[in-house]
């Protein structure tokens, strides 16, 4: 485990909690693990907690739900709404207890003690440092010290958790690479300096494919290449010895400039089959694309990270090169 900083003070008058921690990764890893849903579930909630659903509206006025389970099944909702966002330095929000549905309940609903007030104040802060990132945190509205305690002792054991998503992580350039230890799913989210319409060309067409697709050094050819439901895709690739690596899978979903849910197989290793899905949202102007795969196994994941080595970074380098305005 990455080591740590932790600094904790009560303020008897309105019960406030803090919380310091210095995290080994830059802060715009630190704030992707912290908005982006598809790793918040990693983390999220005490220790020996799950968290099943993260739904994330990250503008301001935009609202989140996320879920804990318990180790006996039960589920636990919190949400609230984001009042100021300042990429990636700063989040204010509110937080509240739910119900599934995202509307407020009293603390009792799930047999807390204390006068909890409906909703409490967030803010964290994301401070680029020596070795890493200084996060910190304050919470405003404890009823009492138990109650306290027990949100120091459930905000600890997860920025744990948080840790170990982030062990995970790489920067380069302008893209996030994650792959959370022991998790199957690997992604790479990147925002680029072009339109949605442009990056989803880049990703169908198979005219653009070969200037984007895999590592340089090696020649591709697409030999079928249908971006609709129900079509498949196949693509040969041949290094300098005229060796070849074909790929091949089928689309599910293909939402024109904003989805993209695909199979991935590798024909050397034939049945070890990933789903792809990728999206595409605007960014005044920009576009964020995050691009995940989903293994049947972490074993499979970590294979396949071992094959690809450095160059599966080269791929967002390549793709830049082709969209971004110039």
């Amino acid at each position: 485990m990455a080591t740590t900083m932790r600094s904790m003070s009560r303020e008897k008058k309105g019960m406030e909690l803090k919380i310091t921690r210095l995290l080994r990764a830059p802060p715009q890893a630190v704030w992707r693990a912290w908005t982006d849903p598809n790793m918040i579930v990693h983390w999220w909630g005490p220790a020996h907690f799950t968290s099943p659903i993260a739904k994330v509206d990250l503008k301001v006025g935009g609202r989140y739900l996320y879920s804990m389970r318990d180790w006996t099944g039960k589920d636990y909702w919190s949400a609230g709404v984001f009042k100021e966002i300042e990429e990636p330095r700063r989040l204010r929000l509110t937080d509240f207890f739910s119900d599934p549905s995202g509307n407020p309940v009293p603390a009792s609903y799930y047999g807390m003690k204390g006068e909890f007030p409906m909703e409490m104040d967030v803010e964290i802060t994301f401070e680029e440092v020596e070795g890493g990132t200084e996060l910190r945190l304050r919470q405003k509205g404890f009823p009492d010290e138990e109650n306290l305690k027990g949100a120091e002792m459930g905000w600890n054991t997860s920025l744990d958790k948080l840790e170990g998503v982030l062990m995970g992580t790489r920067m380069h350039g302008k893209s996030m690479f994650y792959a959370i230890p022991g998790k199957q799913e690997m992604g790479v989210m990147t925002l680029f300096d072009a339109p949605k319409e442009r990056l989803y060309k880049a990703y169908t067409d198979p005219a653009q494919i070969p200037k984007r697709w895999g590592p340089s050094r090696l020649k591709t050819k697409i030999e079928k290449y249908d971006a609709r439901a129900g079509g498949s895709w196949r693509i040969i690739q041949t290094d300098e010895k005229g060796n070849e690596y074909a790929f091949h899978g089928v689309y599910h979903e293909a939402v024109p400039s904003e989805l993209l849910v695909l199979t991935f197989e590798y024909e050397g290793t034939p049945g070890h089959v990933c789903l792809q899905t990728v999206t595409f949202t605007d960014k005044g102007g920009s576009t964020e694309v995050k691009d995940q795969l989903v293994f049947q196994s972490a074993e499979d994941r970590d294979g396949m990270m071992r094959a690809s080595g450095d160059e599966g970074m080269e791929g967002p380098d390549r793709l830049a090169k082709l969209v971004e305005r110039k």
